[in-house]
C-alpha cells in the first residue's frame, strides 16, 4: 500500500501543477430572479471539474444562490445531452446529419402547407428562451412559416396576471417597482405564492421587511415554508380568492381605509365597485372562502392601516378559470387604498419561469407582436412589418392559446408543430388529451437538450443549446433586462437555438429575413421593433446592461435610465391616464366537488425541481432531494379515506387516474390535496387536471379540480383510460 499511496500522492501533485482554472460569469436558467454566478472550470490533462460560486456583485441578490442555482450547471454537462439531430425511421429515432434533418423539415412543411394551407403548421415556444429567441420564434412563425398559430408555455404561467395588469393599469410588467422597495412596505400580502421554495433568493426581501416592522400576510391553502414566516396565514379554499378579497374590500371601505383623492383623480370604476361591495356580507365571504370572518377583518385592518403596502400574486391565484378576475380583485385592493406609485408600495406578479416576463413581450404569444404590440392593431402591424421588411398584409392574424392549439391538432386544422424548449406532455392540463392530439399530427419537430417526454414523441428532434452555451438577454421579475454570455462550447453538432431557427427559415426560402451573425444583432432588431411599444427596449444595449447591472424597461432613450418604478406621477398606461377598478363577484369552481369526487386537487412546485423536471430530474443532487412525487394530504382526511403515511393511493378525476404515495401533513386544508407537477408519464399530476380556460387569458384551471382518493387495492387498481373520462374546457 505504501507504493500505491506514494504513486497517488505524486499523481495528485502532478495534476495540481498542470491544472488550469477558468472562471466565467453566467446566470441561473431557472426562476425569474435570474441570479448571476461564476462557473469555475478546473482542467488538467487528466480531468475536468466544475463548481459554482455566487456573484456578490449581483445587484438583485447580492451573492445569494439557492440549491437549484448551485446545481444548474450539472444538467448542461450531462452526457445524455442530445448531440446530433434524430429522425424517426421505422418507429425509432436515429441520428442523421443536419443537412438531412433540414431537408426532411423543408419537405414536411412545404407538403403540409401546400395541402392544408399556411396555418396547418404551428409553433409552440417556452418561457425560458432568451428575449432574442422569443422574438425570433415569433418572427419565424409569422415570416418563416406564415402561420397565425404560435403560443407558448407561459400561457400556463403568467397569462392571467398579465391580462389583469393590462386591464387595470394598461401595462403588464411583472413588478411595478424594484424588489428593493419591498423592505419599505408596512404590509405585504403574498397570495398563492410559495416564494420560499419557488424564488428562494427573494425571501431576504420579505425577511428584511419584517425586520423593519412590516406585517406579512400569506394566502394559501397550505402552510408552506412561506406561510410559516407570515404574521397572518389565511388558508383559503381553492377557488375562494375573490370571495376573500371582497370581504377585505368590504372592511376597507366601511372602516375608512380608502384613498378618496387617489380614487377621484387617478381611477375609474370606483363607484361601481363601492356599490357592489354594499351587497357583500363578511359572513358570506368567510363561508365562500373558508377563512374565518375575524381573520378577514384582521387582514383588512393590517393592510388598510399601513402607510405603504405591497401585494404579490402567483400561480395559486392565477391558474384558475377565473384567474384574471382573481388578480383584478387583488388590484382593486391596491387601487382602493392608493398603495401604488410611491416608495414602498406596489403590485407584483411573481413570475415563474426564467424569462416569463421577457418571453411574453416580444411576439411568441398568439395575439402579440414585439414591444407588447397587438397583432390585430393595424398601426402596430405596420410598425413591425416595416422593421421586418415585409408588407403589413403579409403578416398573419391572431391565433389561439397554447391548449387550444392541441384541440385544433385533434381536429386536424393543425397538422404539423414545431416545439422549442418546452415539454407540454408534462406541463399541460389533461395530458391524456394532449398526447392524443400530438399523435394526430402529421409531423412533430422538437428542439431541446434532452429526449423529454414530448421529444420522445417527435418525428424530428434537433439538439439545442443550454444556458451555458446560449447568449442573450433575459428580463427578470422586476422588469430588469439582464445579459447572459455564453461560456461553453456546444456538445457534438448541437447548435444555438437562434441559429437553428435561422437555418429552418433558410431552407424554407426565407433566409434573407434571418441573416444574423450574433444574438446582439437580433437584439438590435428587437430594439427597433419594440420602439414606441409598451415594452420599449429601444434605449437598451448590451453595453448598457453590462455597465449598469441591468436596465429596466420601458427605456426609450440611450441617455436616460429605464423606469424602475412605474406610476410615480400617478398616471397609468390607459389613454386617459387612469387605472381601472371593477366589481368582481365570486363564482363557484367550474368543477365542484360531490360525493363521487369529494376533494379538491391543487398542484404546484417543490424546491429541488423546476417546471416539468426535464433538467432537474437529471441532476442527481436535486433529484435525490425529491426522487418521486407524493400526494400531500391532511392526516384527518387520510384517516377517513383509510390511508396511512407512505401508503399508495389511487387518485381519480374525470379525466384520468394515477397512483401516488401519500405524505401526511397538517399544513393543508382537510378538503384539499396537493400534487407536485415535475414528473411525467404515470407520475404526471396533469393526467388529472382540468383544462377549463379563463375567458380572457385562456389560462387553464390547474389549481382546482375534483378528485377522489382511495387506497390501492391489494390485487391492483381498476384501470380507467385517461381518454375515456369526461373532459371540460
Amino acid at each position: 500500500m505504501g507504493r500505491l499511496d506514494a504513486f497517488l500522492r505524486q499523481f495528485r501533485e502532478q495534476e495540481q501543477k498542470l491544472t488550469v482554472e477558468r472562471r466565467e460569469k453566467t446566470q441561473c436558467p431557472y426562476c425569474s430572479m435570474q441570479c448571476t454566478m461564476y462557473l469555475h472550470k478546473k482542467h488538467s490533462p487528466y480531468s475536468s471539474r466544475y463548481q459554482v460560486s455566487p456573484n456578490r456583485e449581483d445587484p438583485v441578490v447580492q451573492g445569494r444562490l439557492c440549491v437549484k442555482g448551485m446545481q444548474a450547471h450539472v444538467h448542461a454537462l450531462d452526457r445524455n445531452r442530445l448531440k446530433s439531430p434524430l429522425l424517426r425511421r421505422n418507429g425509432k429515432l436515429e441520428p442523421v446529419s443536419w443537412e438531412e434533418a433540414m431537408d426532411w423539415f423543408r419537405r414536411k412543411v412545404t407538403d403540409t402547407q401546400r395541402q392544408a394551407g399556411r396555418d396547418a403548421v404551428a409553433v409552440y415556444g417556452g418561457g425560458s428562451l432568451t428575449n432574442e429567441e422569443a422574438y425570433l420564434l415569433g418572427k419565424f412563425a409569422r415570416i418563416g412559416l406564415g402561420t397565425c398559430y404560435i403560443d407558448y408555455n407561459g400561457r400556463f404561467c403568467m397569462s392571467s396576471a398579465a391580462t389583469a395588469a393590462n386591464q387595470a393599469f394598461g401595462v403588464d410588467r411583472g413588478m411595478t417597482a424594484p424588489l428593493s422597495d419591498i423592505p419599505r412596505a408596512g404590509c405585504i400580502i403574498v397570495a398563492g405564492a410559495n416564494i420560499a421554495e419557488c424564488q428562494p433568493t427573494m425571501m431576504p426581501y420579505l425577511r428584511r421587511a419584517k425586520a423593519n416592522g412590516a406585517v406579512l400576510i400569506v394566502i394559501d391553502p397550505r402552510k408552506t415554508p412561506t406561510a410559516k414566516l407570515a404574521d397572518i396565514h389565511l388558508a383559503v379554499r381553492p377557488g375562494g380568492d375573490v370571495a376573500l378579497v371582497n370581504g377585505i374590500l368590504k372592511v376597507i371601505v366601511e372602516e375608512g381605509y380608502t384613498d378618496e383623492a387617489f380614487l377621484r383623480n387617478h381611477t375609474t370604476g370606483g363607484e361601481a365597485l363601492m356599490d357592489y361591495l354594499q351587497s357583500v356580507s363578511i359572513g358570506e365571504a368567510a363561508r365562500e372562502s373558508g377563512v374565518p370572518a375575524e381573520e378577514i377583518i384582521r387582514t383588512a385592518r393590517a393592510y388598510g392601516e399601513a402607510e405603504t403596502g405591497w401585494v404579490l400574486t402567483a400561480r395559486g391565484v392565477e391558474q384558475h378559470a377565473t384567474g384574471v378576475q382573481n388578480v383584478r380583485n387583488f388590484i382593486n385592493l391596491i387601487l382602493l387604498t392608493g398603495k401604488i406609485g410611491g416608495v414602498g408600495s406596489g403590485y407584483g406578479a411573481v413570475t415563474g419561469q426564467g424569462n416569463g416576463q421577457g418571453g411574453r413581450e416580444h411576439g411568441q404569444k398568439a395575439d402579440q407582436l414585439p414591444g407588447y404590440r397587438r397583432i390585430d392593431e393595424p398601426e402596430h402591424r405596420r410598425a413591425v412589418a416595416e422593421v421586418w421588411g415585409v408588407k403589413e398584409s403579409d403578416l398573419p392574424g391572431s391565433g389561439v392559446s397554447a391548449f387550444e392549439m392541441f384541440s385544433l391538432a385533434l381536429e386536424r386544422a393543425i397538422r404539423g408543430m414545431v416545439i422549442l424548449s418546452s415539454n407540454p406532455l408534462v406541463s399541460s392540463p389533461d395530458v391524456g388529451f394532449v398526447e392524443k392530439a400530438l399523435k394526430q399530427l402529421d409531423f412533430l419537430v422538437v428542439i431541446d437538450l434532452f429526449l423529454s417526454e414530448t421529444a420522445e414523441m417527435a418525428d424530428l428532434v434537433l439538439p439545442g443549446s443550454s444556458y451555458l452555451e446560449d447568449e442573450g438577454t433575459m428580463t427578470n421579475l422586476e422588469g430588469r433586462v439582464t445579459l447572459r454570455r455564453a461560456v461553453k462550447k456546444l456538445p457534438g453538432t448541437a447548435k444555438p437555438d437562434w441559429v437553428i431557427l435561422g437555418e429552418m427559415a433558410r431552407v424554407l426560402g426565407k433566409g434573407k429575413y434571418f441573416s444574423y451573425s450574433s444574438p446582439e444583432k437580433i437584439f438590435d432588431e428587437l430594439r427597433c421593433a419594440s420602439r414606441g411599444g409598451i415594452a420599449d427596449y429601444s434605449g437598451i444595449s448590451y453595453g448598457r446592461i453590462e455597465e449598469e447591472g441591468g436596465v429596466f424597461w420601458p427605456c426609450s432613450r440611450k441617455d436616460t435610465p429605464g423606469e424602475a418604478r412605474l406610476f410615480t406621477d400617478r398616471r397609468f398606461f390607459h389613454s386617459d391616464g387612469r387605472a381601472r377598478l371593477t366589481p368582481v363577484p365570486h363564482v363557484s369552481l367550474p368543477e365542484p366537488t360531490n360525493d363521487e369526487y369529494p376533494l379538491v386537487l391543487t398542484t404546484g412546485r417543490l424546491m429541488p425541481h423546476y417546471l416539468s423536471g426535464a433538467q432537474t430530474r437529471r441532476t442527481p443532487d436535486l433529484n435525490g432531494k425529491a426522487p418521486e412525487p407524493f400526494l400531500y394530504m391532511h392526516p384527518d382526511r387520510a384517516k377517513r379515506c383509510g390511508l396511512e403515511n407512505g401508503q399508495e393511493a389511487h387518485i381519480v378525476s374525470r379525466r384520468g387516474e394515477m397512483v401516488l404515495r401519500v405524505k401526511l401533513t397538517s399544513g393543508i386544508r382537510e378538503d384539499t390535496v396537493f400534487g407536485p407537477m415535475h414528473w411525467g408519464g404515470e407520475q404526471c399530476i396533469n393526467r388529472l387536471t382540468l383544462p377549463e380556460l379563463d375567458p380572457d387569458s385562456r389560462m387553464p384551471s390547474f389549481k382546482a379540480c375534483a378528485v377522489r382518493v382511495t387506497p390501492v387495492k391489494v390485487k391492483g387498481i381498476p384501470k380507467i383510460s385517461s381518454m375515456q373520462g369526461e373532459r371540460s374546457g
